[in-house]
């Protein structure tokens, strides 16, 4: 049943629900490297490239109320993640940029907490496109209004990203008690409606089923511009709420990423360093993943504290795991 489900995606056919399930229910070690390979021959028949993204954390300062029960980035929720309080100067943005650019990383994202409408995205986009040649990538989630969308569009902004983490409602709101839904929907039509490219991963491990986790790929394709899927898989951060909850298995966040590779060929599958852990980015490489995120190169002069996990991925490190796998690092 695998190799035939295999051959079809081989094939470039498309699979049912029902077949992609099959495959993200393997348990057999080698039928997992089959789908791997299946995966990788897909990814790099589109290009061997591997995108790379740093990162510039422009506050921590968030007023979702009640906190996201997992959430160690926001102040004051876990003395592991940024405890203190921080809202990042335009000199500090403009360090930090300068110093990706330095690093030859070709793209950074811009993440913050939630309360500013989208204005600290806009201002951080303008320092990024006025001083620099990176790609950028916004992520604020849902806290950007139709204006400020609009803004970062005709500022340039390559990529935002808005993740809806899971369309399971119940599940959402367990974890996500303060936060909207149908706002991150709605940010990412907006996003759509404009005309950028729209980032839009999901959160696995929330409590979620595997059913949940193929009906959200198929939602985001409803969204004209999606260009990127973030595959996360939670990792617990000491003090929230969900300290104790166990992280998601890393084999099964390869699955997803080869499942991913699967239904969306050409698109930009994203492994965040902290989340897979920076020990296991060779594996995401491996299942089909063509960016790895929060990529840091030892002159960043800020201390960065990963989203998902504290831990995050070396520069040099990742470039050398890149190439060990006949693989480009995309550099500038």
């Amino acid at each position: 049943m695998i190799d035939k489900i295999l051959n079809k995606a081989r094939e470039g056919k498309e699979l049912s629900d029902d077949e992609f399930l099959e495959l993200l229910n393997i348990d057999d070690d080698e039928d997992l490297e089959k789908l791997f390979k299946v995966a990788c021959d897909i990814r790099d028949s589109q290009s061997k490239v591997i995108k790379l993204t740093s990162t510039v954390h422009l506050t921590n300062k968030c007023q979702i109320q009640p906190r996201c029960e997992y959430c160690g980035f926001a102040e004051e929720t876990s003395e592991k993640g940024y405890y203190n309080a921080f809202y990042k100067s335009n000199d500090e943005i403009l360090m930090a940029v300068k110093s990706i650019e330095e690093a030859h990383i070709p793209r950074v994202s811009c993440s913050g907490g939630y309360g500013y409408k989208g204005k600290q995205a806009v201002n951080a986009c303008k320092i990024v496109k006025g001083n620099s040649n990176l790609e950028i990538l916004v992520n604020v989630g849902g806290d950007l209004t139709e204006k400020s969308v609009q803004d970062l569009a005709d500022l340039g902004a390559d990529t935002i990203c808005c993740n809806l983490e899971t369309i399971n409602e119940d599940v959402f709101y367990q974890r996500k008690p303060g936060d909207s839904l149908d706002q991150r929907i709605l940010t990412c039509k907006r996003v759509s409606e404009a005309g950028v490219g729209l980032s839009s991963g999901l959160l696995l491990g929330l409590g979620e089923s595997k059913e949940d986790r193929i009906r959200h790929l198929r939602y985001l394709s409803n969204f004209s511009t999606l260009e990127e899927i973030p595959i996360m898989g939670f990792n617990p951060y000491e003090g929230t709420p969900m300290a104790d909850w166990p992280p998601f298995p890393l084999k099964e966040q390869l699955k997803m990423v080869a499942v991913t590779r699967i239904m969306y060929p050409s698109i930009t599958i994203t492994m965040p360093t902290p989340t897979v852990g920076p020990e296991n980015v060779e594996f995401s490489l491996r299942a089909g993943a063509n960016n790895l995120a929060t990529v840091i190169a030892d002159n960043y002069p800020h201390e960065v504290k990963g989203v998902g996990s504290p831990n995050y991925g070396n520069y040099s490190e990742v470039v050398n795991v890149i190439e060990k796998l006949d693989l480009i690092p995309q550099t500038i």
